[in-house]
């Protein structure tokens, strides 16, 4: 997969994301729009802002920038930012989020929503999101993970996989992955409709305490917990 085909497919999707993947992404988004609005003042960067149809849900005290490989979906975004009076948007930019256009430190939070799946090298993008995001700040990623049990559903995403370049996305990315390769404190994983397929990842930036594979370990307990008891992990916030 690289980013001819992902422009291709999102020019193909952009027309009908939001009454399509929108709608099945709305349980997850507002999920991590509760836990960004938790505090005001903040200058957040959404990675892969696509149509900006999670925009208008972010508290007006705060500034969004947004930044997304797409223009024919962020041709959709500033129409909304213009029909909605968004005067809290600082700014839409087409970038590439594996090499994102920010001095270091640019940001008090950085959120990535059904990214991590699209994009060519994903370790890239993680290290891009820890250089803009300030020291102790958070960084929230909301993606598809690969099914945990080895059966049916998992085969299918392997066999899907294959098909990376013509769907648009990579449907075999695990949760290990995401959370090892991160290198940063991990807070919370929590499970987010639909099909607990979904996983809400937040990291605080600061270096991670534990080796690499307590913080597998780590990670997949957090998940299990998450999806048993149906509450916060480790921070208590809010779901």
């Amino acid at each position: 997969m690289d980013l001819i085909s992902i422009q291709a497919a999102y020019r193909r999707y952009a027309r009908v994301y939001d009454a399509t993947f929108g709608t099945v992404f709305a349980a997850g988004r507002k999920r991590i729009l509760r836990q960004l609005n938790r505090h005001g003042g903040q200058r957040i960067l959404e990675v892969g802002v696509g149509t900006g149809i999670s925009l208008p849900g972010y508290r007006r005290d705060n500034t969004i920038v947004g930044i997304d490989i797409s223009k024919d979906m962020l041709d959709i975004a500033r129409r909304r930012i213009e029909r909605r009076s968004l005067t809290n948007v600082e700014s839409l930019s087409e970038m590439d989020a594996e090499k994102l256009e920010f001095p270091d430190h640019s940001f008090d939070t950085v959120v990535a929503m059904y990214v991590m799946t699209v994009v060519p090298h994903p370790d890239r993008v993680m290290s891009e999101l820890r250089r803009v995001c300030k020291p102790g700040g958070d960084i929230y990623l909301l993606n598809h993970v690969m099914d945990d049990d080895d059966g049916l559903l998992q085969a299918t995403e392997r066999r899907l996989a294959r098909f990376s370049a013509r769907i648009g996305w990579r449907p075999d990315v695990t949760l290990d992955s995401l959370v090892e390769g991160a290198g940063i404190e991990l807070v919370s994983v929590d499970v987010v409709p639909p099909f607990r397929l979904f996983r809400l990842i937040r990291f605080r930036n600061v270096p991670a305490a534990m080796p690499a594979e307590s913080y597998r370990m780590a990670a997949s307990q957090i998940a299990q917990q998450s999806a048993v008891h149906n509450r916060p992990s480790l921070d208590g916030a809010p779901r």
